[in-house]
């Protein structure tokens, strides 16, 4: 399956981006999806993930309140609608798919996305 992410840009701190992430080789109906990030000088970090259903999400603290994963299986692509954008959310944006939301957490799963860059300025 091939990942590819949109939606990046430059925001100000405050203000709000929706990324989108499309799947393209096989549906991705039956899996959970999720989001990572990466910012300079820093390990990738889980964001958030989703159920294959959609019935369950989770959101590292940091992000939670402020941040919505949701997906259209019709259109095989999950999303990320990010509000209150702060300077620390800069980063690269990388979505992932995995057979649990557990599975997507520890980051060892196979298809990845190119990433998308989001900068937040202050």
């Amino acid at each position: 399956v091939q990942l590819q992410a949109s939606g990046g840009g430059l925001v100000q701190t405050g203000g709000s981006l929706r990324l989108s992430c499309a799947a393209s080789g096989r549906t991705v109906s039956g899996d959970a999806l999720g989001w990572f990030r990466q910012a300079s000088g820093k390990e990738r970090e889980f964001v958030a993930a989703i159920s294959f259903n959609g019935l369950y999400t989770k959101y590292v603290d940091s992000v939670e309140g402020r941040f919505t994963i949701s997906r259209d299986s019709a259109k095989n692509t999950v999303y990320l609608q990010m509000n209150s954008l702060k300077p620390e959310d800069t980063a690269v944006y990388y979505c992932t798919t995995g057979r649990t939301i557990t599975t997507i957490m520890t980051g060892r799963t196979t298809y990845w996305g190119q990433g998308t860059l989001v900068t937040v300025s202050s």
